[in-house]
């Protein structure tokens, strides 16, 4: 029976339900977890933002924007979009003044918006690592995780965990996407 569906496959050699092999993950870090709470949160979004990078890494634009669950209108490059502009949203939590703008207009423009083009690729990945930065550098300035923040008055903890639930949520997807894709698999 002939399929249009990929063959699944891995990278890796040494355990080959992991995406990579242990010395060529780049979320493998050398020694002990990191001491305290804020720490720990922390290392822990570090690798599920890598893992969001490791699951787009050698992909061409149409297959990054490739709808691969119809009729949804997730894709891996809108998962990208999507994450930039929650990024943008926890940061309006907790920042005085006006909010800023949504990054690509009306509710799911995110998804709606993401089309094969190598521009719109690179502008993703740019608004991400911006936005990513911008909300860390934010949060920096309060290196208590029991602090309160914002107009709702949310914990730093907490803003912190549901950043990490937001991406490891988006990254269980992202394996689903990606293997639609091309077939590769690993976590």
């Amino acid at each position: 029976m002939m399929s249009d569906l990929p063959e699944r496959w891995s990278q890796a050699s040494v355990y080959p339900d992991m995406w990579a092999d242990p010395d060529k993950d780049p979320r493998n870090n050398e020694g002990p977890s990191p001491d305290g709470e804020l720490a720990t949160l922390q290392d822990y979004l570090t690798s599920y933002r890598l893992t969001l990078r490791m699951k787009c890494e050698g992909l061409t634009p149409e297959q990054l924007a490739r709808r691969s669950v119809p009729p949804s209108t997730m894709s891996l490059l809108g998962l990208v979009r999507h994450l930039a502009e929650v990024e943008r949203d926890w940061r309006n939590w907790i920042t005085p003044g006006d909010p800023e703008p949504k990054l690509y207009g009306v509710r799911d423009g995110d998804f709606e918006g993401a089309a094969a083009e190598q521009d719109l690729v690179d502008g993703a990945f740019a608004d991400l690592a911006r936005e990513q930065a911008a909300t860390d550098a934010v949060l920096a300035g309060y290196p208590d995780p029991a602090v309160r923040v914002g107009r709702h008055g949310d914990s730093v903890r907490g803003l912190l965990v549901h950043r990490v639930e937001e991406y490891a949520r988006h990254c269980g997807h992202a394996d689903l996407l990606r293997e639609c894709v091309d077939g590769r698999v690993g976590q």
